[in-house]
């Protein structure tokens, strides 16, 4: 399945391991969620970087003790008419400020691809190879939202700002991200 990481066709390079299998030393590995919750102690004394594939039905707030281990949380699209993983996906960048990779995968649509983006997702599993090629050009295509979210693209209210009021002004407001 082709992966598309920061607008370009990026090699994977997780491993998905099923439940009951050993996790390997020394490799990127994606676990289930439940496998994260009952073997935490010891996944986090592996060596590798360590992923969870999050369904869209838990609870993120479940991942919260495990967040500053984690590389990557890769939450599922089901189907393309179940959005809950945008706000699983805003939840996690906003609220609980994870800065690894947010993964999409399952049902990733070329014409959800900008939403997926502003919801804070940066990875994306895509079905098809056209797809990818797709995926990797709407990056590029807007340099402008009026909406804040979960990316850290400042809204055009912000630039607005920014350019209207000395630096010092600015450094006082909050900050979007």
């Amino acid at each position: 399945m082709p992966l598309v990481r920061n607008g370009a066709i990026a090699e994977d390079r997780f491993v998905r391991i099923l439940d009951d299998m050993p996790v390997p030393d020394g490799l990127a590995a994606i676990v289930p969620a439940a496998r994260l919750l009952a073997d935490a102690g010891e996944l986090a004394r592996r060596n590798g970087a360590l992923g969870v594939l999050w369904p869209n039905d838990r609870n993120v707030s479940e991942l919260t003790p495990h967040l500053d281990r984690l590389a990557l949380v890769a939450l599922v699209f089901p189907n393309f008419r179940d959005g809950r993983a945008y706000s699983q996906a805003r939840i996690v960048r906003e609220r609980y400020r994870f800065r690894g990779e947010l993964r999409a995968t399952g049902q990733v649509l070329r014409d959800q691809f900008l939403c997926m983006l502003r919801a804070g997702f940066d990875a994306f599993e895509v079905s098809k190879d056209a797809d990818a090629q797709a995926f990797a050009a709407v990056v590029s295509r807007y340099s402008v939202h009026y909406q804040p979210a979960g990316d850290s693209t400042p809204s055009m209210s912000m630039a607005r700002l920014s350019r209207a009021r000395p630096a010092a002004v600015l450094a006082e407001m909050p900050r979007q991200d």
